[in-house]
Order: C-alpha cells, then structure tokens, then sequence
C-alpha cells in the first residue's frame, strides 16, 4: 500500500506504524505533487522517497500554506454567489492535513448546496468553476527533478484527463518519467489498454491505484479496486533500490 497525499508526508509516520502491526503489509512512503500547465494541471506521484529531507519537506510546507490562502479565497468567492462556509468548519475537515478543495467541497456538501462533492467540483471549485482560485504550483519538470533528488520514482498521475497525453508524456519521460497511472480506480477497460498501449510506447512502469481520499462518494473506489498486478509493484521495488535509495526512513522494511 501506497500513502500519497497532496503536498504532504504528515500521515505517513502513523501509517507505517500501523504496518508494523501487519507483517505481511508493505508499507510505500509517497507524496502526490500538484504542477501547473497551460490551460490545466499535471499530478507527479512520487514513491518511495525518503521523506524526512528538510529541504524536501520544507517545499511541501511552502506549498501546503499556498493551499491554504487558495481555500480561503474560494470560501470568499462562494460566500459572494450566496453560499456562505464556515471557514472554521473547513480546517476542521482537514483535520490538520494539507487543506484542499476536497474539504471545501465536503463543506458545501454538508450546507446542503452540493449533492454530491463531485457537484461541488463540477459547479462550483473545478478549474473552470465560477469560485475557483489558483494557488502556487511547481512545473511538472521541477516535481520530477524534487521526487527524484529525495530517492522516489516520479509516477503520471490519472493520465487519461489530459489532453494531447503523448505529446506530455514524450516530454515528461525526457525529465525523469519512470511511470504512469494505467490501472486506476473508474477507468474502463478501453482506457486501460490504451494506458497500457502509451506505457510500452515509452518504456514505462505500467502503475495505478485507487486514489481512494475517504470522501463517502457513492461511486468512489475502495483502496485494492484498482491497481496494478504485483510483478508491477515488485518492478517499483527493485527500481528503488537502484542506487541504495532507502525504501522507508526510521522503518523496518518487508
């Protein structure tokens, strides 16, 4: 299993301790980075990095407190279109993680002005949305260059969003691509082989996950619904080991 949240190592430190409790759980230390293109976004994961460089962490920190200021302001939009939040009530949702658009959604939810927090996200805090706001975000190049000097292996997140995807994925593999998210939670069967097609395409590990965040939509995927075969995951661990990159810091390991 893979912890990887937004611009953030916070729960990692109490998964791992979990594991310990399951010998047979390995546990992946991870971060999902944010960056920023023309007309919309890329998501780099980054798997097994050694998360407890200050440098590393003092970047997130920098990021997190962007996120921060980008909620506030949606808060403030959606307040002037008649849908006041308690913005206390949103840092509660986030229960001290990296605030995020999620919480926002879940908070509209919660007033009653959303059905669902995907409603939220198509009406409202999507990139094209009426009380979207920008926050800091790297370029995809400087989030590969940060997974890969803490030790990761920089991984395309849901790929099948983005558009014109070969022409960044040709781009990307020349930063330090080692991966892309082929099997993920909600993709057809159709998107999967053409994931897979991409992959081989341009020498990538053929990843994937459910991206599971515990936001209680109905058609959500459970952490194990989707992801990789474990020849893929072993593939991963013996890419991280290339080197003497250390797996987990302060942890024992499988």
């Amino acid at each position: 299993m893979a912890v990887t949240d937004h611009d953030s190592t916070e729960g990692l430190a109490a998964a791992i301790q979990v594991a310990l409790s399951f010998p047979q759980l390995t546990m992946i230390p991870g971060v999902e980075l944010g960056t920023d293109i023309p007309r919309g976004e890329i998501h780099i994961l980054g798997l097994f990095i050694q998360y407890g460089d200050s440098s590393f962490q003092a970047t997130l920190a920098n990021l997190r407190d962007s996120r921060v200021h980008r909620a506030r302001r949606m808060v403030e939009k959606l307040a002037a279109m008649g849908m006041p939040l308690d913005w206390s009530r949103v840092l509660e949702l986030a229960d001290g993680a990296a605030v995020g658009r999620p919480h926002v959604a879940r908070a509209l939810l919660e007033k009653g002005y959303v059905q669902t927090q995907k409603e939220a996200f198509d009406k409202y805090i999507g990139r094209n949305g009426p009380a979207y706001a920008e926050r800091a975000k790297l370029t995809p190049e400087d989030a590969i260059a940060l997974v890969r000097r803490v030790g990761g292996l920089p991984i395309l997140c849901h790929p099948a969003e983005l558009e014109d995807l070969e022409t960044h994925l040709a781009h990307l593999v020349g930063a330090g691509l080692v991966g892309v998210e082929v099997y993920y939670g909600g993709y057809s069967q159709e998107t999967v082989s053409y994931l897979d097609r991409l992959a081989q395409k341009y020498g990538l590990v053929p990843c994937g996950g459910s991206d599971y965040h515990a936001v209680g939509n109905p058609d959500e995927s459970l952490p194990g619904d989707a992801g990789p075969s474990i020849e893929v995951a072993e593939r991963l661990f013996q890419m991280a080991n290339t080197d003497g990159r250390r797996l987990v810091v302060n942890a024992p390991w499988r």
